[in-house]
């Protein structure tokens, strides 16, 4: 039996696991950097860069010990190379190096976003019931080929997944990712970071129907996103009713600091609203990938995953479209490092990478 120790620390989390070539995952180590980053209302590429550097050998000493290995029984490394941040890339990257070069092992580097899909596979859930809304049954453990969505704070991505290793981009952001979005709308509502469960617990007893806020390429062919010109319209429906007449139309200036914080009913109603939009179009756009390519599986993965409201919409659709829907535990949606076990299939085929390996920290839009 292999033992694999894998790195993620793509944007702002640290994370270390040690996993087995079956693949099953012995421990799984987070470190989380929320605090941090929370009166910035969004990630700061330096201080999660510098977090990283603190934060990453506690991690693996961590892994180690809960797994119950030795450094010396690790067979090979992988670590997370592309998409995410330079800064942070690099410090999971040059730790990854240092190790395969020490222990004489093999180095594997892992698409994150491929990982992201790969974490619906059930030998690595820590448990197969806890912490999943809607457990899905898959026989064999197997979730490809299938429909991937990745939907997290800086991608918003539909791929065709005919294996593990092969994967097509069928669409992507144009501008901001989901995720990014609720950061960014939280911000205006004064709700705080992260902003994806900040505005889902908001929107509790809101009338998601109340604002009427646009769905970029909803009825469109193309399989993309685009979720800029949502965040401006509630920024927009957010302006003071003192400003200036003309001030509170888009493509004119407007001083965020000074808008109005709604509360009570009028901001479960702003957050309800806002999350409708963002999950129509996810849902929409899923429904026509799997049509598209005649997929009979949906699996989906990313922070955003762990959304409720979009969970029951999914779960509807795949119905409705007599599909498998596999949505992993929530430990698993948002960034982890159980995820790069991904790098079992390149070990299975003798693919591994040289000490030479660079990080590619472009979006995955550039294809």
């Amino acid at each position: 039996m292999l033992k694999l120790l894998t790195i993620e620390t793509s944007c702002d989390e640290t994370a270390v696991a040690v996993a087995t070539d079956e693949p099953r995952i012995l421990a799984s180590v987070v470190a989380s950097q929320n605090e941090l980053h929370d009166e910035f209302g969004g990630v700061v590429p330096e201080i999660a860069a510098r977090a990283h550097v603190r934060q990453i050998v506690p991690a693996l000493h961590e892994a180690l010990d809960r797994s119950g290995t030795a450094l010396s029984e690790v067979g090979a490394v992988a670590v997370s190379t592309a998409p995410g941040l330079p800064g942070s890339l690099a410090v999971g990257l040059t730790a990854a190096k240092s190790l395969a070069f020490a222990l004489g092992v093999p180095l594997v580097a892992v698409n994150h976003l491929e990982a992201h899909v790969y974490a619906c596979l059930p030998s690595l859930w820590p448990d197969r019931s806890r912490g999943l809304e809607y457990p899905m049954p898959v026989a064999d453990n197997q979730v490809f080929p299938c429909v991937g969505l990745v939907v997290s704070g800086g991608h918003t991505s539909l791929y065709h997944c005919r294996s593990p290793l092969a994967f097509e981009l069928l669409g992507a952001t144009t501008d901001d990712a989901a995720g990014e979005a609720f950061d960014k709308v939280a911000q205006l509502l004064g709700l705080g970071y992260p902003g994806g469960p900040a505005v889902e617990r908001a929107a509790r007893g809101g009338d998601p129907a109340r604002h009427a806020l646009p769905r970029a390429f909803l009825h469109d062919p193309r399989l993309d996103f685009s979720f800029s010109g949502l965040k401006t319209a509630v920024l927009y429906g957010l302006a003071p009713p003192s400003a200036p007449q003309g001030h509170a139309r888009p493509g004119t200036p407007l001083d965020v600091e000074h808008l109005r914080r709604p509360a009570g009913q009028e901001l479960a109603d702003w957050a309800a609203s806002f999350q409708e939009a963002v999950v129509d179009v996810l849902v929409a756009k899923s429904r026509q990938a799997v049509r598209r390519v005649n997929a009979g599986r949906l699996c989906v993965g990313g922070g955003v995953a762990a959304n409720r409201r979009l969970r029951d919409r999914l779960v509807g659709m795949a119905d409705e479209e007599s599909i498998q829907l596999v949505i992993p535990p929530l430990c698993l949606c948002t960034d982890n490092a159980a995820m790069m076990a991904l790098a079992v299939e390149k070990l299975r085929i003798g693919k591994t990478d040289g000490l030479d390996v660079e990080a590619n920290p472009r979006p995955e839009r550039q294809r």
